[in-house]
This record gives structure tokens, C-alpha cells and sequence, in this order.
């Protein structure tokens, strides 16, 4: 269906100055129309709207059949081929694409004039296939099914419509091509790049003549009328050329939209049509006698030959003609008419309005996407009235009662209009009844209120959107609640509103949560403490995970703790931490958003680390989330481990878990290795900080997951000096297997762990350094006395005890010492020459 509109497309109109009556004309370039008469083709430069003045006049070979205009030049044919073929009238068929081919129609390249290399760049491709049939019953004039206007009408790449980039006819890519043809009562509009797709179909109120296609309009001439129709080339060509297009991001009307005529002009005697530029040609003709058409027989139509006939040497000229040239307004006139035009549908509430100003928004489009039409200075006014249009659509879809009504978000956003200045533009009085808030409105409110737009409502806004939603969405009330654009509302207006929900249908604690928040911000501690005695620990957890912003929000790009997190810091940092933990295993925050947000709030910047965030990694640990990388979860706080050994740093505030309770909770912490205990023992350390930070740090690495190899080059700063640092140093190169390192510092440091090292680690296939390396290390550090001498002794002792157990007694006999007291070995040697007749 076409609709019918008394638009204004056309401006002034002047008399092209031709010498003979035109029999073909075209436009060229910029500002160049030809016009030819017999052998005879005249140019004539088009200057503004007023100005037509002759340029030159040539000549050709033969009278002008045809007349064209490319870059390159202008070509004529001057030959023409008869036919005799009879037509047969076959019934109606559409083929698209590859289909195409399956017409029995051949076509075949043939070179004329082009090198011959030059002729395997060139291919044919089947695009569509359409065959008419007239209706025989109604008797109709062969006329009435001859096809016209055939046209191709590229659109080319332009990027984005704010690009200031120039394309030139070396840089243009093609985007997409339409193909138009017509019968005097209706015309198609195809689109056929990607694939074959009928856009438009244009139905004539009356028998057109011709009809021109231009990325903007469909001009259709009848024998008194100049048809102007709007077309939808620049909305295909949007989706082609982004595929933001149809998302919230960006809209654009749908192809599928009803076309419909701006304007029926008034024009006698209308016999041709071109157009370039912003021109429309005209050639006029009255017919010096009026002579009734005559009707012909079905017969005497089915044996007419067909449309190609003999040539006739034309008339002599007659008076009566002229050739106009007609000026289009600029796009941006004509926007501002149809937007005018428009508020006359605007209290109706029909589609009416959203029609006319979809048709405004593709016209602006369509003259954005042709740069290379544009005068200077016109692009900055098209970008702004594109804005504009973006607004009023984004107006009517917020407003009306319509399937479409979340269109409102992208066409507000394409606007440029911030929130209040959307919601300035609502009508808000209401004179009886209660307000009606339209599906479209609130969907673009919240969906920018879950954006984070850096942008912060008034209080008096805040407000207006607290009524609506409590009206209209009242479950999402305790979400926009938690907005940073509602920084500003009254906290009491908020607990009002809160308290009259009904939480029987939604979750009642997150209606808690955000009163509680509420509470905090106006300083009431005694409520906002009842508020959160009302649920469990857990509950809490869950309404955190509900609306994650009551904990975290984001300014700027930056993550900002709200001040409900800065209190649960201070008062329950257990809470805190558990709820940070659930937002991340439910996706609803990352790792690295989650380690910013404990800096930020413990004030922390830079390299520093703050214990809370140490109680959420041992967390993060605990929990085992599958999406956490274990070894990166592991170098972070063994990193922090060592680092405040080293530093003796204690945490800056209580540590959440003691390194029991991390033992016991979490597999990935190892019971510690005994004889560390024994080695930690030979020293005094009363500080409970650094306890517990050494025992976190042995149970980690004595654990089943970690990777020993990843963390050895980082104990630098941990010094063997201390223990502590031994202890470390000694259990890494121990999980490493390397033994005879860490009997050497054993003996070295603290002899008394020895034999509890021996003990734990030299079992099965290192059983053999208990004689191999133990045992002549004793017996050398035996021999050069000392201090340690007695430490030594009762090593060595305990050494030969086990070794008598393990040997036989030749093999016994070969790793004694040979300058030994035998004396002192041989109670070993009696034990070893007995143990086999004991068993």
C-alpha cells in the first residue's frame, strides 16, 4: 500500500534553452545536462537554482537512439535492430540468484574493442528473472505490460556517517546495488548484492510513462503528473554497512515498511524524465489534437510484434514543447517539512507518525550516505537534523502503544540526548486519572540506568523515575535504586517508596538491601542494622548477587565501592568478602575488577595489597572456582607471603582465616612436613602475624597443586638467614627432590632436624641416602668436632640404627668408615648379623 502525503519535494524550475525539440537528454557530472535532436547533442551548464546557460553544441555519425553519461564520457547509439519475432504470452515466473539461470535464456561475452586479456576479468552473473504476462480477459493494450525504466543504482561504502573521509571515484567500494524496473501501474525494487531480495513494490494511481531512481526517490512521470515516492535503498544499505544496525546500539527502519508518495505534482503533457544532481528534467509536449486511444481486440494484440520496431523518421518539430529542469529542495528543507507535517499525528497515537518521521530519518540517511552530492558545510547540518530525527523517533516509540516500543534505546542513543534531557521531554501532568508510563519509556530509563552512564540524575528527576517504575515496574524499583545516575534521590522518597512494595512476588531481601542502603545514606545505623539482622548471612549473599551495584559500581571506567561496601568493610568484612566472592563465580564481576575493587576500597594503590584482599584470594582458593587460574591464585599470595616475611610486615587488618582453618576448609593447603615444626622450634618466634603468614606459606607449598619450579626465583627476599626463611628455601628444594642440598643445610643450620628430615623424606627409592649421603656426612662432621659435635653424635647414632635395619651385613660392613672404633659400631653390626634369625 502506498501512502499519499501533500509534501513539498520540489523547489523552483526553470527552461532549459534548446534550440530543437529534445528527443533524448541526460545529466552529467556536477552541474553538465545533454541534450540531443536528431545528429545534433547541445550541453548546457546548470548553475544553481536560477542559471541554465549553453555550453557547446557536437555533432555524431547518426541520428541519437540512446544517450548516456559515465565518467569517462558520454556514448550514443546510433544503430538500432528490427525483429519480427512474434510474442508468446507464457505465464508469470521470479527467479533469483543462481535460479536465475534456470530461464533458458543465454547470455555470452563477446569482445568488442577490449584487449584480450582485459576479457577474463569480466564474467556474467544471473541475478533475477521476471516474467509478465498480461491478463487476456480484460483485453488490454499491448502498452499496458511494456516494461520501462529499467535502472541500476549503485550505493557505495562511506563508513561511519560522522567520517569526514572524502571518497573519491578511485576509493569507492560498492556497498550495495539496487535494480528498478516498472510496468505503466507498478514498479519493483530490487536489492542484489549478497542475494536477490524484492524491497518495494510501487503501485501508480494512474499509466506511467518512465520513472528514475536516485538513492533518496522513485520520480515516476505519468502523461500529467510528476510522482515523487519515497524509497528504502539507504535502510537496506545501513544493515549492509553496519551490523550495529538492529541492536540496542543502533536502529533504522525496516525495509518491509509501506513506501509511500510525498508529492503528485501537476504537470501537462509529460513525455520524459531524468535526474542528476539535485535536478529533475522534464520534457513536455502538448499534442496538438487530442486523438482517443484505440482499444485493440485480445486477438489483434496476441499477433502485435514485439517492442523493438522499425525506425521512422521523426515528425518535423512542432510548437508546443519545453524541457525543465525542476530543483529538488535540500534534504534538510524537506526534513524539517515532514517533521512539521508530523505533529498532526502526534496526539492521535497512531502509526501514522512513526511512519512519517521513519521516512524524514531514511531521507537524512540517504543524503549522508551520497557525500559525494554534498556542498560544503552541508554534512554538519545533515549530521545534526539525523540527531534530531534520531530524538523524534526515539520520542514516539517511548510514547505510543507499539509491538516496537524498544526501539526507544538505540534511537534515543543514536541522538545524542542524555537521560535528562529524554526525560525533560515526557509529559508528566497528568489531568485526571493516573499517569500511563508506555512500555518504551521504561525500557530505555532502565536499560541506561544498568549502562552506568556517567551521568547523575537531579533529585527531582530521581524522583519522577522512582514514581515511574513504582507505577509501572515496580519489581525493578530496588534495581534503579542502585544506579549511580540516582546518586541524588532523596534516601527518604527511596524508603517510602521501598517500604509500599509488595515483596511477596519478588525477592524480599534485595527490598531489604537497598532500604538498608538507604539507611546508610541518611545515617541511620539503628535501622540499617535492623534492616540486616531481618535475613541470613546467605540471604544477604544472594540479594548482593541479585544487584551487585549495592557493593560495586563503576564511574568513568573506574570501579567505585559504594558506601555500603566502605560500612560492610568496617562491620562485616566477612560478609563483604563472601559476597565479592559470589558476584565472581556467578559471573557477575571479574578477577581483576574484583582485586581493583579491594584496593580502591581499602585505599590501596600501586603494588600495595591489603589483607582483605589476601582473605579473598584464600577465599577464591577455598571455594575452588573452576574459572580461576590456580597457579596465577597461588603466585599472588605467596608473592604476599613472602614479601611481609621478608619486609616483616604485619597485615593491616585481621586476617579472616588462620592457617588452620585453611588447612582443614581447603585441599590446596598441605598439612605441614614435621620436621618443620622442629626446625621452626630451634628459634623463638612470639610474633603471631608472622607465624601465621610462615605457616600459610609451608602449608601452600607442602599442598598437592602447587608448582614448585614457578615460585623458587622469587625467594630471593626471603633470606636463609631466619628459620623461617630456611624452612621455606628447604621445603621448595625438597618438593624439587633435591635431598642431599637440603641434608647439607640441614646439618648445616640446625643438625636436630636431620634426623626427623630423614625420617619423612628418604622413604622408598631415596631410602639409599640414609647410607650414601647421611651417613658419611655425619661421620666427617664426627671427625671435625665442634659445637654441634654432640648434635652430631646422636644423628649418627640414629642414622646407623635405621641403615643396621635396612642392610645386610656385608653390605652393612662396606659403608662404615674404615678408620671407625669398632667399638662404637659394633653393637650396630651384632643387631644387623642377628636380625636375619630374628625374622
Amino acid at each position: 500500500m502506498v501512502q499519499l502525503y501533500n509534501l513539498h519535494p520540489f523547489g523552483s524550475q526553470q527552461v532549459v534553452p534548446c534550440k530543437l525539440e529534445p528527443e533524448r537528454f541526460c545529466g552529467g557530472g556536477r552541474d553538465t545536462l545533454f541534450v540531443a535532436a536528431g545528429c545534433k547533442v547541445e550541453a548546457f551548464t546548470v548553475v544553481g537554482q536560477e542559471l541554465c546557460q549553453p555550453r557547446c553544441v557536437f555533432s555524431t555519425l547518426g541520428r541519437v537512439l540512446r544517450l548516456a553519461y559515465s565518467e569517462a564520457g558520454i556514448s550514443n547509439e546510433t544503430s538500432q535492430l528490427e525483429s519480427d519475432d512474434f510474442v508468446i504470452c507464457q505465464k508469470p515466473m521470479e527467479l533469483l540468484g543462481e535460479k536465475s539461470k534456470q530461464s533458458g535464456i543465454s547470455v555470452t561475452l563477446e569482445s568488442t574493442g577490449l584487449a584480450g586479456e582485459k576479457i577474463k576479468y569480466f564474467h556474467v552473473r544471473h541475478l533475477l528473472y521476471r516474467r509478465f504476462a498480461p491478463d487476456i480477459s480484460s483485453c488490454l493494450l499491448s502498452d499496458d505490460v511494456r516494461l520501462h525504466s529499467l535502472q541500476l543504482l549503485p550505493i557505495y561504502q562511506t563508513g561511519s556517517l560522522t567520517s569526514d573521509r572524502k571518497n573519491s571515484s578511485q576509493e569507492k567500494v560498492l556497498l550495495s546495488l539496487f535494480c528498478f524496473f516498472s510496468l505503466p501501474h507498478v514498479g519493483y525494487l530490487y536489492m542484489i548484492v549478497k542475494s536477490v531480495e524484492l524491497l518495494s513494490v510501487y503501485q501508480y494511481p494512474e499509466k506511467s510513462q518512465q520513472a528514475v531512481l536516485t538513492p533518496q526517490f522513485l520520480h515516476v512521470i505519468t502523461s500529467n503528473n510528476l510522482q515523487c515516492y519515497t524509497v528504502r535503498c539507504s535502510a537496506a544499505a545501513a544493515r549492509e554497512e553496519d551490523p550495529y544496525v538492529d541492536t540496542t546500539l543502533k536502529a533504522c527502519p525496516p525495509i518491509s515498511m509501506d513506501v509511500c508518495a510525498l508529492r503528485i505534482q501537476l504537470f501537462i503533457g509529460l513525455k520524459a524524465i531524468c535526474h542528476f544532481k539535485n535536478h529533475v528534467v522534464l520534457l513536455t509536449k502538448a499534442d496538438p489534437e487530442t486523438v482517443p486511444e484505440r482499444r485493440e481486440s485480445p486477438k489483434r494484440f496476441l499477433s502485435r510484434k514485439g517492442t523493438s520496431v522499425n525506425p521512422k523518421t521523426p515528425p518535423v518539430a512542432e510548437a508546443g514543447w519545453n524541457l525543465y529542469i525542476v530543483n529538488t529542495i535540500s534534504p534538510v528543507q524537506l526534513y524539517k517539512e515532514m517533521v512539521d507535517y508530523s505533529n498532526a499525528y502526534k496526539t492521535a497515537k497512531t502509526q501514522s507518525c512513526i511512519h512519517l518521521l521513519s521516512e524524514a530519518h531514511l531521507l537524512v540517511r540517504a543524503a549522508l550516505m551520497d557525500a559525494s552530492q554534498l556542498e560544503p558545510g552541508e554534512k554538519a547540518e545533515l549530521l545534526e537534523a539525523f540527531k534530531e530525527s534520531c530524538g523524534h523517533l526515539g520520542d514516539c516509540y517511548s510514547r505510543l502503544e507499539t509491538q516496537h516500543s524498544h526501539l526507544a534505546l538505540p534511537y534515543y542513543k543514536m541522538s545524542g540526548l542524555s537521560m535528562a534531557e529524554v526525560l525533560n521531554r515526557v509529559d508528566w501532568a497528568v489531568e485526571d486519572g493516573p499517569q500511563k508510563y508506555e512500555r518504551g519509556l521504561i525500557f530505555y530509563i532502565n536499560h541506561s540506568l544498568y549502562e552506568n552512564l556517567d551521568e547523575e540524575l537531579s533529585e527531582e528527576l530521581s524522583a519522577k523515575v522512582v514514581q515511574m517504575f513504582y507505577a509501572a515496574e515496580p519489581k525493578q524499583l530496588p534495581h534503579i535504586l542502585c544506579s549511580p545516575s540516582m546518586k541524588n534521590i532523596d534516601p527518604l522518597t527511596a524508603i517510602k517508596y521501598l517500604r509500599k512494595l509488595d515483596t511477596s512476588g519478588f525477592s524480599s531481601v534485595l527490598v531489604t538491601l537497598a532500604k538498608a542502603a538507604m539507611a546508610l545514606k541518611m545515617g541511620d545505623l539503628d535501622m540499617h542494622r535492623n534492616e540486616m539482622k531481618s535475613h541470613s548471612e546467605m540471604k544477604l549473599v544472594c540479594g548482593f548477587i541479585l544487584e551487585p551495584r549495592l557493593l560495586i559500581q563503576q564511574r568513568k571506567g573506574q570501579i567505585v565501592p559504594t558506601e555500603f561496601a566502605v560500612h560492610l568493610k568496617e562491620t562485616q568484612p566477612g560478609l563483604l568478602v563472601a559476597s565479592v566472592l559470589a558476584l565472581q563465580k556467578n559471573n557477575k564481576i571479574g578477577i581483576e575488577e574484583a582485586d581493583s575493587f579491594f584496593k580502591v576500597l581499602c585505599g590501596k594503590d600501586g603494588d600495595t595489597i591489603p589483607q582483605l584482599l589476601v582473605d579473598f584470594w584464600e577465599a577464591q582458593l577455598v571455594a575452588c572456582l573452576p574459572d580461576v587460574v590456580l597457579q596465577e591464585l597461588f603466585f599472588k599470595l605467596t608473592s604476599q607471603y613472602i614479601w611481609r616475611l621478608s619486609k616483616r610486615q604485619p597485615p593491616d587488618t585481621t586476617p579472616l582465616r588462620t592457617s588452620e582453618d585453611l588447612i582443614n576448609t581447603c585441599s590446596h593447603y598441605g598439612l605441614i612436613n614435621p620436621w618443620v615444626n622442629v626446625l621452626i622450634s630451634s628459634e623463638s618466634l612470639v610474633d603471631k602475624n608472622y607465624m601465621e603468614d610462615l605457616s600459610k606459606l609451608q602449608s601452600l607449598i607442602c599442598g598437592p597443586s602447587f608448582d614448585i619450579a614457578s615460585i623458587v626465583p622469587f625467594l630471593e627476599p626471603l633470606s636463609e638467614d631466619t628459620v623461617a626463611g630456611l624452612s621455606v628455601h628447604v621445603l621448595c628444594h625438597t618438593r624439587l627432590k633435591e635431598y642431599d642440598q637440603c641434608i647439607d643445610r640441614l646439618l648445616e643450620r640446625c643438625p636436630e632436624a636431620v634426623i626427623p628430615y630423614a625420617n619423612h623424606e628418604l622413604k622408598e627409592e631415596n631410602r639409599t641416602l640414609w647410607w650414601k649421603k647421611l651417613l658419611p656426612e655425619l661421620c666427617q662432621r664426627i671427625k671435625c668436632g665442634g659445637e654441634k659435635y654432640q648434635l652430631y653424635l646422636s644423628s649418627l647414632k640414629e642414622t646407623l640404627s635405621v641403615v643396621a635395619v635396612e642392610l645386610e651385613l656385608r653390605d652393612f660392613l662396606n659403608v662404615l668408615p674404615e678408620d671407625g672404633t669398632a667399638a662404637f659400631f659394633l653393637p650396630y653390626l651384632l643387631y644387623c648379623s642377628r636380625k636375619k634369625s630374628l625374622t
